[in-house]
């Protein structure tokens, strides 16, 4: 009788744990579609990379996420709209922009302020702090749709042109680039005429003279192709180039808190490789595009170029004085 039920619990369990191995390999890894308006060979597209990997690497390959770069899931901003709607979960990560706030997240507009942080070690201490942290979580804790995971940088932004343009007074009237009321104010300063443009169409904007002026990190200018229908940057550094992973509120709330935190970790890992590789990856640029015939053209009065922005950064701070503040105060 004895032999009986041992034979029975022996088979129940190993039933139990053939059961359950079953399970365990029919589980289908997480995965998660994530949108770059870059190449992969772009400086972004690396971050991108990077992040991608050390997730599948800390979660044994049951996260994936399923990179699409070069635009085609559309422009930031068509990605941006399907991310922020909580009916459309379709792109569940991207690397967009640090500055959501025509999305409601009002704080982050801070960060792209001309002339607000002064280098790259301000920015990425300001990038560390809990305030950076807490600017990041606005959408999510505003219920808005997304949330922030890191900060990240690449490079200062500068203008771009079809003709060459050396001091604040030659944009006047110029046909300038925007994509949101930062640059469009931006533009009004320099009293240039602000043209919208999708990032996707704006190399034919300025082969076609749609666009005459526009505005991005020294990286973008090379991955982009650029530099082939604009042939000449005024290194003004008007914005530093902050930028941000953002995942959406659905799947993030979906995740267990072991995967959430396996994500945050993966993309201050990026966030830090994109740091160590700007400097050089920026330097290399120049390089090349100086061979190709781009001319650099430096900027010997900056007080200029900040006193022509003067009314934009007022008018951009005036809600979060304090706040703003703090950010300057990060500049040891």
């Amino acid at each position: 009788m004895k032999k009986s039920i041992f034979k029975f619990l022996s088979i129940s369990l190993f039933s139990v744990f053939m059961i359950s191995c079953t399970e365990k390999k029919a589980a289908k890894p997480v995965t998660l579609i994530m949108a770059e308006v870059n190449p992969e060979s772009s400086l972004c597209g690396q971050m991108d990379l990077a992040f991608k990997e050390k997730v599948e690497e800390l979660s044994n390959g049951s996260i994936i996420v399923d990179l699409r770069c070069s635009g085609v899931l559309g422009d930031e901003s068509q990605i941006l709209k399907q991310m922020f709607d909580k009916d459309d979960n379709s792109i569940q990560l991207a690397r967009v922009s640090a500055n959501l706030s025509s999305y409601g997240a009002t704080k982050s507009k801070l960060i792209n302020i001309p002339y607000t942080f002064s280098n790259s070690e301000h920015f990425w201490t300001f990038a560390a702090s809990d305030l950076a942290k807490e600017i990041l979580t606005e959408p999510y804790t505003k219920n808005l749709g997304v949330r922030g995971l890191c900060y990240a940088e690449e490079g200062f932004r500068n203008f771009f042109m079809t003709q060459k343009l050396t001091k604040v007074e030659d944009f006047q009237g110029k046909k300038m680039r925007v994509s949101g009321q930062i640059l469009t104010s931006l533009a009004d300063s320099l009293q240039a005429e602000p043209v919208k443009i999708p990032f996707t169409d704006l190399f034919l904007a300025m082969q076609t003279g749609q666009v005459e002026v526009a505005d991005q990190p020294i990286s973008n200018y090379l991955s982009n192709s650029l530099y082939k229908a604009a042939p000449y940057m005024i290194q003004d550094g008007h914005m530093l180039g902050g930028i941000q992973i953002i995942i959406s509120s659905a799947a993030w709330d979906s995740l267990t808190e072991k995967q959430q935190q396996i994500i945050e970790e993966s993309a201050l890992y990026a966030a830090n490789i994109l740091r160590i590789k700007g400097e050089e990856f920026e330097q290399k640029a120049i390089s090349q595009m100086q061979a190709e015939g781009v001319e650099f053209i430096p900027v010997k009065d900056i007080d200029s170029w900040r006193k022509a922005s003067k009314k934009v950064i007022t008018e951009l701070s005036k809600d979060y004085p304090e706040i703003y503040q703090q950010i300057l105060d990060m500049n040891k």
